[in-house]
């Protein structure tokens, strides 16, 4: 895909930047559980390209599942609501989970899932994010893997949309303000 699509004013990150750090996130996500069957738990539907990446490079034994949540929201306001609409297959009391996202931005909806799965006692939980937009962070996440820490413009593809749109382009693209309806100044 050499043209960007209409409302893509910048490539952010290309697609072979993105090659490259997610080579990287597997060793050190292998080197971390070497010892261990860790269950990958992807966050849909942003992490489903990431995550599918991700796994092809991570060297040792793991399992995977997914969960989804639906934001309260209906504003560009957080506010930090949110429901499982799909949770886990599988129990993971003594487990050693890497969560998977997508992105994290206020940190609203993940300290949500947290908090949620902590609740059911596994043994390790770490988070990893393909995007971290840090200047709109309201909660603190604890982040053990990183992608690419972005800044706070509004951010598709790669999995990430703006109402389903623009999942599947290739590489991450910031969406012009008149796309969105924000109004940065």
């Amino acid at each position: 895909m050499n043209d960007k699509p209409e409302g893509i004013v910048e490539i952010l990150i290309d697609r072979e930047a993105i090659g490259r750090r997610i080579a990287e996130l597997g060793r050190e996500i292998s080197e971390t559980y070497k010892d261990r069957l860790p269950l990958v738990v992807g966050v849909l539907k942003g992490c489903a390209l990431f995550l599918s990446d991700l796994v092809k490079e991570i060297e040792i034994p793991l399992e995977m599942d997914f969960i989804s949540l639906m934001s309260y929201a209906h504003t560009n306001r957080p506010s930090g609501a949110a429901r499982i609409t799909k949770d886990l297959d599988c129990v993971i009391e003594g487990r050693d989970v890497l969560l998977v996202e997508g992105i994290i931005d206020t940190g609203m909806t993940a300290g949500y899932l947290l908090r949620n799965l902590e609740a059911r006692r596994p043994r390790s939980i770490r988070v990893c994010t393909f995007l971290d937009k840090e200047a709109r962070r309201i909660v603190r996440i604890p982040i053990a893997f990183k992608g690419f820490k972005i800044p706070d413009r509004f951010v598709v593809g790669y999995g990430l949309d703006f109402r389903q749109l623009y999942r599947n382009l290739p590489y991450i693209g910031i969406l012009s303000d008149e796309i969105t309806g924000l109004n940065r100044r």
